[in-house]
């Protein structure tokens, strides 16, 4: 095929296309250049006919830059023409209004739309971030109003914070969701920009080297989460613009398998958080006890009592059992040795080094302040209890609805029930009960039994006898729609409440929600404990963002190894009728090789605004009168 000849227009038209291709300004240059064409044109034309502003007056005609003057005014204003007199110049203005009107009306619009580009580009939250000491949240969830929320609380005692969000999201959505969440972020600023978490350039737009701490959020909607999270964390850490300084990176890692691979990558600047199993783990340990993920929740959250971690050389060479009774407000509950050993409850006898760190829960860290005298209170001795703690018994915990979290929970479970414990499971799902088959070969301490059933329905519960089992452990179908998989969550609540109250029975309930704003209707049904799944890992990635030697103190309360948290009877440790304060309480405890960390009133159980009896980290000197049924909150081996 030969070639075909390019014209002079082809050329022309060629280069102007490239010139519009420059945008707003192009446009408005080359407006400008067919205006000045118009004016000058007519002005010519002016200063050849000589025509003046009246008619016949050829004494005094336009010049040639009177002319561009008066060709200049009839561009830009139409109704400059209305003066004109002599139809000469009439017709010659006329066509020059015409061709202003025209010219007028594009570069208005092209105006209109270059503003209109550049606010829309502005709205996309394209500028660089300019801050220091801030955190970051990378990605966008569920997770994330609840993360904010605890960092507005935490931020409340800071100069100036700001927290800075990178998601794929539009920036103006994002900020308005916000606002909808919260009517009022305090002193925190809150900046969103528009961009992927994994695009160094987009990376570069939030300054991660600047950040105080970093904080990757799994993507939902998405086939394998974990792979974002994962280059996420390798986009900040092999980045070539990277500090020389470690990062502090908390990441949300959803499959076991990945953790490996995970932490490969983050190595020892990343910590990770995988939320099914820290849910699978507190609920097994709150089934058991009622009120514990009161307890939790305390500790996670920022509003209330906190874990602390301060150096205190005054106490160096004094035992364990002397620390932690040095403190008025506040409640130590271990030590942080000088070589990073995190040491919960450790051996009343352990001495207390130069270089440790005492671990407390305080209201605030400026509370965290030693006794006039740093050596405590004197305990009342006439008011402890020698009875020693009864043997567990073997406990019936029934399992409603299936999800995710139910194996490991089981598996979880038979670290702590009794020997001839047994758990039944209840569920209508496909695979549930092979799967079963399975779990129970590998049990130690429990049966675990299969029961195909649809739990919204009383019958299936009656038939059961739900309102016999010691635990009950309540799971969302996660293959629902969240409110769907909540609103039979919320049904078989009510069934449960109803067939105890038939019995006369107060039954343990652990329930979960998948949406955190159904919670106020679990606690209209009276749930004793419940879980929000979002929350909790919410809450823990909030505190591990402020503090990174947290890792080390939820990694022993989590597990099922070392000191956990337990509520036991307070007549176990305290002489009922006896008024003691906290200080004898913590002498009680400590005898059994235990640290006492706060109480439960069972008396205020159902009643909300006071934390449902629980208080942790009591004032130590306030005395009480307990109870036969109230309970003790301890730091216990077993």
């Amino acid at each position: 095929m030969p070639d075909r000849e390019i014209t002079w227009r082809d050329k022309l038209r060629y280069r102007f296309e490239n010139t519009l291709s420059k945008g707003t300004i192009a446009i408005i240059g080359w407006l400008a250049l067919l205006s000045t064409a118009i004016v000058v044109l007519a002005s010519l034309i002016l200063a050849a006919m000589r025509v003046g502003q009246d008619p016949g007056d050829h004494e005094h005609p336009y010049g040639f830059f009177e002319g561009m003057w008066q060709s200049m005014l009839r561009t830009m204003d139409p109704g400059v023409i209305a003066g004109d007199s002599g139809w000469q110049l009439r017709s010659l203005m006329m066509v020059v209004t015409i061709g202003g009107i025209f010219i007028v009306s594009i570069l208005i619009g092209t105006i209109t739309s270059g503003l209109e580009a550049r606010l829309a580009e502005l709205r996309k939250g394209r500028s660089r971030v300019i801050e220091e000491g801030f955190t970051l949240i990378l990605g966008w969830s569920s997770k994330v109003y609840s993360i904010i929320g605890e960092l507005l609380i935490a931020n409340e005692n800071q100069k100036d914070p700001c927290i800075v969000i990178l998601a794929e999201r539009d920036k103006i959505e994002m900020e308005d969701d916000i606002r909808g969440k919260f009517a009022s972020t305090k002193n925190t600023r809150v900046i969103c920009r528009s961009g992927n978490p994994l695009d160094l350039d987009d990376l570069a737009v939030v300054d991660p080297h600047s950040a105080r701490s970093i904080i990757v959020l799994a993507p939902e909607g998405v086939e394998n989460p974990d792979i974002h999270v994962i280059k996420s964390v390798l986009a900040v850490t092999n980045n070539p613009d990277r500090k020389k300084e470690p990062y502090h990176i908390v990441a949300e890692i959803r499959e076991p398998r990945n953790l490996e691979a995970a932490a490969l990558v983050g190595g020892s600047e990343a910590i990770y958080i995988q939320g099914e199993d820290l849910i699978a783990r507190v609920t097994a340990q709150t089934c058991r006890q009622s009120g514990l993920s009161v307890v939790y929740t305390e500790l996670l959250d920022f509003d209330g009592a906190e874990i602390y971690f301060k150096a205190e050389p005054a106490l160096a060479g004094r035992t364990y059992r002397e620390v932690i009774a040095a403190y008025e407000d506040s409640t130590v509950m271990g030590i942080l040795s000088h070589d990073g050993a995190c040491l919960i409850n450790p051996p009343m006898d352990t001495a207390f080094g130069s270089g440790d760190q005492v671990i407390a829960i305080a209201e605030d860290d400026d509370t965290l302040v030693l006794r006039a005298d740093a050596g405590g209170g004197l305990p009342d001795v006439s008011a402890l209890s020698n009875r020693e703690r009864l043997p567990s018994a073997p406990e019936r915990i029934l399992i409603l609805g299936w999800n995710g979290k139910a194996q490991a929970i089981i598996e979880e479970l038979d670290n702590y029930v009794a020997p001839g414990s047994e758990t039944i499971v209840i569920c209508r799902q496909d695979g549930v009960r092979d799967t079963l088959v399975s779990v129970a070969k590998r049990m130690k301490r429990q049966k675990v039994r299969f029961a195909d059933g649809d739990i919204t329905h009383s019958a299936t519960l009656a038939a059961v006898k739900a309102a016999t089992f010691e635990h009950v452990i309540l799971l969302s179908y996660n293959d629902l729609a969240i409110q769907e998989a909540d609103a039979k969550t919320l049904i078989t609540l009510l069934h449960l409440r109803n067939l105890a109250d038939a019995a006369g029975t107060r039954l343990s309930i652990v329930s979960e929600m998948m949406d955190i704003r159904n919670r106020a209707l679990a606690q209209i049904a009276r749930a004793d404990d419940f879980i929000v799944s979002d929350k909790l890992a919410s809450l823990m990635m909030s505190q591990l963002s402020e503090n990174k030697n947290l890792d080390k103190v939820f990694r022993v309360l989590f597990s099922s190894e070392g000191s956990e948290i337990y509520i036991r009877p307070m007549t176990d440790y305290i002489k009922l009728g006896s008024t003691v304060d906290f200080y004898t309480v913590l002498e009680a405890a400590a005898q059994k090789g235990e640290t006492a960390i706060g109480y439960r009133l069972m008396k205020y159980a159902d009643d909300k605004t006071r934390g449902y009896g629980v208080n942790v980290n009591p004032k130590k000197s306030e005395k009480h009168t307990f109870g036969e049924n109230d309970k003790i909150v301890v730091l216990a081996e077993d």
